[in-house]
């Protein structure tokens, strides 16, 4: 039934916008129209298009002095950010048109990032899902509501690989790796572009940011990032070259800078790579106030070099910071920004307001009745549900306390437990907080109709140093067979500016775990947050630990259904969660050393690539997530044990369900190059699959392999496979230990 509800749903929203809206106005073709348009622009005229500020709405970053409305009655703006709303953007739009010479529509963003109004599990949560299909589908639910409340552009997939969970925002990306994230970069934009930007129902998609943002040293929001060609081809780009490949329509630099270049004036990032290798057509735009920041940076000497240095770098558009408005001309007329460099990036804007199908009828995405029928529709919420559903991952559960029984006596506690404001998480876009998203309480009290054998407290706040609420809380438990304990972040400490040193839980929230404990009850530890939390003390002292993120408007149903057996967990981690900061950064695929520390069991523990004080794994490794279910891997074959460059062969494994439930598994394949011109990670995933069986059924699951799977970028910068000896690894995690042995031969 679930899979046939998806189904159902996704047919009902893209049917909404099989027939495209007649035509206001008949245009000529894309490249005709722009170019005529072009021929009857003035220089400013062409420079305001590639300027955006923002309106009065939500506030995203430095609040600027400039009146918008001015500025766009001035003819000065081509874009404006955080107005929504359908009554409100078609009265910017008409402020816009009644005011502009040639009647060019502006263009309005805003961070749609995993919703509009209905709100999903933040992005990390989503990757969990390792379901490719449900992001798309979120994003294509978060594309029709936002399109009807008159937005034309989302910043977002954010793709930045990034495995440094001190980084606030890895809660908006999917995770560590880069094969995972290269699929996730591609759903998203595939949900939010759909087939036919034509359509009113479409938003523009972009890539952010570029580029290795995630890298930022210490994990400190902003800062500064230095790496190699070769590392920053392997590792970082592949996820925005992926977005290319699927059509993405625009890119986003990114605040840092790589080895001493601001990525906002980054020539070789845009337009070596992103314009001329890869062929985007798209158009860039800077981060909020970018452009200006490179004077912090110490690359531009005021804000007219910084804006040169960006549109000459291939930067199209400059976010909020004025600076393209006030100086180009200036520039233009110095000889120092040629009318080439300007046209370009003009051509670039007014393609994808053509695309929208905004020069056809700039009031299209306008539409208030539109807007009352989709916002919040009974199906988008039931998506929200069931992709929250996928995005839990289930940490520990010894002797099998989840899922929990409807006639126990279970005491609900923690900062958490009645909370609607945090669970649906940061960037929630316009998704309301208060009164409308499900808490742990309400969805248990609506799944099971209100018990009386089951307590909810809060017993401390979030953060702070309050005990008055512990006492009562302790004594309801105390009364209790199991103890359910729903802690976590903020909505804010992670997302953007979320950098932390310390990720622990908050002090009293532990110190509260710590007197549960001394009552000798089971207990289940559920966690909400925005990124891997230091957990090892929770670890060795919960029965079970559920990982459910930010989940969203329906979070509270999702938890309460995977509590109590309805449904049953099967996300997996897309980051590894460290044992310590002191390990960070952790991630699975890591080089080895010349002397790689093997485990406990090594014979020489000393003189080792290791910690004295700690073991080098992570506490939960990457891909891990358990089930209410067992499944055994057997019967890993190749199909060869030789391929050459032209060839490929399949690898298949025997995956049982050994359990007493019915569950969902990822099935995942990691590959080792045992000897390279360039050293390789021990593992690095190529492939998984979702696959859903009921107790006691095998299947046999298979993936095909190429030396396309096998390349990486050598010493002289070209990407290639390499002849040698391979190593071919099967099972439920990156800790998969199954493994077989291949040669790639020339």
């Amino acid at each position: 039934m679930k899979n046939k509800f998806l189904i159902l749903l996704a047919l009902s929203v893209f049917s909404g916008y099989a027939q495209k809206k007649e035509k206001t106005v008949a245009i000529k073709p894309k490249a005709a129209f722009v170019a005529d348009l072009m021929s009857k622009m003035t220089v400013d005229e062409k420079i305001y298009q590639l300027v955006q500020f923002s309106s009065d709405g939500t506030v995203t970053g430095p609040k600027q002095g400039d009146n918008y409305i001015t500025r766009i009655q001035q003819g000065k703006v081509g874009s404006v950010l955080n107005a929504t709303g359908a009554a409100n953007t078609r009265m910017i739009q008409k402020i816009n048109l009644d005011n502009s010479r040639l009647k060019i529509p502006l263009l309005f963003g805003h961070d749609v990032i995993h919703g509009y109004k209905t709100i999903f599990p933040i992005n990390l949560g989503m990757a969990s899902s390792f379901d490719p299909s449900a992001v798309e589908l979120a994003a294509r639910v978060a594309a029709t509501e936002a399109s009807s409340g008159g937005i034309h552009w989302t910043f977002a997939p954010m793709v930045d690989i990034a495995r440094d969970p001190r980084w606030g925002r890895v809660s908006e990306g999917s995770g560590e790796d880069v094969f995972l994230g290269a699929k996730m970069a591609v759903a998203n934009v595939k949900g939010f572009q759909g087939d036919d930007l034509s359509k009113n129902n479409t938003i523009l998609a972009c890539a952010k940011h570029f580029a290795a943002y995630g890298a930022a040293e210490a994990g400190r929001d902003y800062n500064t990032t230095d790496m190699s060609e070769r590392v920053l081809r392997d590792t970082y780009l592949p996820p925005f070259k992926a977005a290319v490949d699927a059509g993405v329509k625009t890119f986003m630099a990114s605040f840092n800078e790589i080895s001493g270049v601001p990525s906002t004036a980054n020539r070789h990032l845009m337009r070596d790579v992103l314009k001329g290798e890869w062929q985007f057509d798209g158009m860039i735009v800077s981060d909020y106030t970018g452009v200006n920041e490179m004077i912090a940076h110490g690359f531009a000497k005021d804000e007219k070099d910084a804006a040169q240095l960006a549109l000459n770098a291939g930067l199209d558009m400059d976010m909020v910071g004025g600076t393209f408005m006030s100086t180009l001309k200036q520039s233009y007329d110095e000889g120092k920004v040629s009318i080439d460099v300007i046209n370009d990036a003009c051509k670039r804007v007014l393609d994808v307001k053509y695309d929208l199908g905004l020069f056809e009828d700039p009031y299209r995405y306008c539409d208030e009745k539109r807007e009352a029928a989709t916002i919040y529709r009974p199906d988008f919420l039931e998506a929200s549900l069931d992709v929250a559903k996928k995005s839990l991952v289930l940490l520990k559960n010894d002797s099998a306390v989840l899922p929990l029984s409807r006639g126990k006596k279970i005491a609900f506690v923690g900062p958490l437990v009645s909370d609607e404001f945090n669970i649906i998480g940061s960037w929630a876009a316009l998704g309301d907080r208060d009164g409308f998203a499900t808490s742990v309480k309400e969805g248990v009290t609506k799944l099971l109709g209100n018990p009386e054998n089951m307590t909810f407290d809060n017993g401390v706040e979030l953060q702070g140093n309050k005990r008055d609420m512990m006492q009562q809380a302790i004594d309801n438990a105390k009364k209790a067979d199991v103890i359910v304990a729903v802690m976590g972040e903020r909505e804010n400490q992670s997302g953007e500016a979320g950098s932390q040193t310390n990720i622990d839980l908050p002090s009293i929230q532990k110190e509260f775990l710590m007197e549960l404990k001394k009552l000798g009850k089971p207990i289940v530890l559920v966690l909400m947050n925005g990124r891997p939390l230091t957990l090892s003390w929770e670890a060795e002292n919960m029965d079970a630990i559920l990982e459910t993120w930010w989940s969203g408007t329906r979070g509270g149903d999702a938890i309460a259904q995977t509590l109590f057996g309805q449904n049953n967990p099967n996300g997996k981690l897309p980051i590894s969660f460290p044992r310590s900061v002191g390990q960070i950064p952790i991630y699975y695929n890591h080089k080895n050393t010349g002397r790689p520390y093997l485990g406990s069991t090594d014979a020489e523990q000393k003189y080792k690539s290791r910690y004295t004080d700690s073991d080098n794994s992570p506490l939960y490794p990457f891909g891990f997530g358990l089930s209410y279910t067992t499944f055994a891997y057997s019967n890993l074959k190749l199909s060869t044990a030789k391929i050459n460059f032209d060839g490929k062969f399949r690898v298949s494994v025997d995956v049982a369900n050994t359990g007493n439930y019915d569950g969902a598994e990822v099935v995942q394949l990691y590959i080792r190059d045992l000897v390279g011109s360039v050293t390789r990670p021990v593992k690095e995933l190529k492939g998984f699959e979702k696959i859903t069986l009921k107790k006691g059924e095998t299947r046999t699951v298979s993936f095909d392999i190429s030396s396309e799977d096998l390349k990486f970028y050598n010493m002289e910068g070209k990407s290639m496979a390499e002849a040698g000896d391979f190593e071919v690894f099967v099972g439920g995690s990156s800790d998969a230990e199954l493994k077989e042995k291949f040669e790639l031969v020339k």
